[in-house]
């Protein structure tokens, strides 16, 4: 049974086509299916369209549901379209025609666009977590490793002295940038489309603003078509700030497969994190950050995949939209168990000592060499030029001490600073109204 749904019934082999694996999703949006409905039954109360005991009946019953799906007993019924039919369908077998009443002044164009706005806006949150946590971590071992030195490398190939400390800084810091990405999103995300209805509007008199503000969102989209509209331009928006993620967990992953080869042999991880071969017993393989390096690389193609399937769509809804959940729910999960596994690897990653004491890095601190000359008073170029000679002549031989004072560099590594700016970025989100606002909804 399906709520448009009049004398005829389509074909099962359409019916399953166009539901596609939308039913796995939609549980997924359930608990904010029901918070949307509790603002919308709120707003259609001091409107008139309710009555205060009508209200009430249905307020009961949201929360029942709300309830039933924080214990794991809540299902869609087989032949049942999608979680909002569901919802109603409970509410009108358990409390009557009263139930029916819910849909007056919405669509579910905009009631599955504020369920999506919703879990977007606590997926993000969640992610928030796991981002932060990771970049503790990596704050905390590029001050206990500040003064491990390691080779800095431009075109792959051996450039500058650099340091462990250095190497995890520049992971966290860029975290905290894709925080400000994420920031963008969230903006987005953080309007409220209801009250659009099927992208036009209602002849009933609505109040969004009042749904705007019980469901904590910082403001709506205004204009009704706009709001309709906004689906897919936040899902890609989304994309991208995953994407940004998603190519700084890339590099740390990159960097510490080949750190980790025997060539290299900068980095190391106990057995129980690697995995061996068939037939090679000697075999450490670094399958964990293999797989994080392709899963990352999954998330930073979907922007791409996102706008190939928004191309072309007129103005007003299409059920083209209905297949973004395909992409940008799953990339949500990955890019979290991505951070969680990365961190879990960190926690145990064991740094070689005095890397570069071996003589076959001793061209690394040949810039060294040339900037303590000019700080003696040699024009930079006849420095360059001598110590390039004494490199070819084989006299070369400098000393293997970095001097780097200045912000940012291998002795600053402005810790604090970072640590600042990934403060400052999560505290733009300002959650603390939004779950007050829902809080609200469930209790009040």
């Amino acid at each position: 049974m399906k709520l448009w749904q009049k004398e005829k019934s389509n074909l099962k082999e359409v019916e399953v086509f166009t539901i596609g694996d939308d039913p796995q999703y939609d549980i997924l949006l359930a608990p904010f299916d029901v918070l949307g409905s509790l603002a919308h039954a709120e707003m259609l109360e001091s409107i008139g369209l309710l009555t205060a005991e009508e209200f009430k009946t249905l307020q009961q019953g949201l929360r029942e549901i709300y309830q039933e799906i924080q214990d794991g007993t809540f299902t869609i019924d087989e032949g049942v379209e999608d979680v909002h039919s569901q919802v109603e369908f409970i509410l009108t077998k358990r409390f009557g025609d009263v139930g029916k009443k819910l849909h007056s002044g919405r669509s579910r164009n905009d009631q599955v666009l504020v369920d999506l706005k919703l879990y977007y806006r606590a997926e993000i949150k969640s992610l928030i977590g796991e981002v932060k946590s990771l970049f503790d971590l990596l704050v905390k071992l590029a001050e206990k490793h500040k003064a491990d030195l390691m080779p800095g490398y431009t075109h792959t190939q051996l450039a500058m002295p650099s340091s462990f400390g250095l190497w995890f800084g520049a992971l966290a810091e860029s975290l905290s940038e894709d925080m400000d990405l994420l920031h963008a999103a969230y903006q987005l995300v953080n309007r409220n489309p209801l009250g659009s209805a099927a992208g036009y509007g209602s002849s009933f008199p609505l109040n969004r603003s009042m749904t705007t503000e019980l469901l904590g969102f910082k403001e709506m989209h205004f204009n009704v078509i706009n709001a309709q509209n906004s689906r897919g331009k936040t899902e890609k928006t989304l994309a991208f700030a995953l994407a940004g993620i998603a190519g700084t967990l890339n590099r740390l992953a990159a960097d510490s497969i080949t750190f980790m080869n025997q060539h290299f042999g900068f980095i190391k991880f106990p057995d129980e994190l690697t995995t061996g071969s068939s037939i090679m017993p000697h075999k450490k393989n670094p399958d964990v950050f293999e797989l994080v390096r392709a899963k990352t690389n999954q998330i930073q193609a979907s922007p791409n995949t996102l706008a190939m399937q928004l191309t072309n769509l007129t103005t007003g809804y299409h059920r083209d939209l209905q297949v973004m959940k395909e992409t940008i729910f799953p990339d949500l999960q990955k890019l979290k168990s991505c951070i969680s596994i990365s961190r879990l690897m960190l926690e145990n990653i064991e740094i070689k000592q005095n890397i570069l004491k071996d003589s076959f890095y001793q061209h690394l601190f040949s810039v060294e060499e040339v900037n303590r000359m000019v700080l003696e008073g040699k024009p930079f170029r006849d420095a360059y030029k001598e110590v390039g000679m004494s490199i070819e002549n084989g006299t070369y031989n400098p000393p293997k001490d970095v001097k780097h004072t200045h912000e940012g560099s291998i002795g600053n590594l402005c810790l604090p600073n970072i640590q600042k700016k990934m403060d400052q970025a999560i505290s733009k989100f300002e959650f603390e109204k939004m779950e007050k606002q829902l809080e609200s909804l469930l209790t009040k």
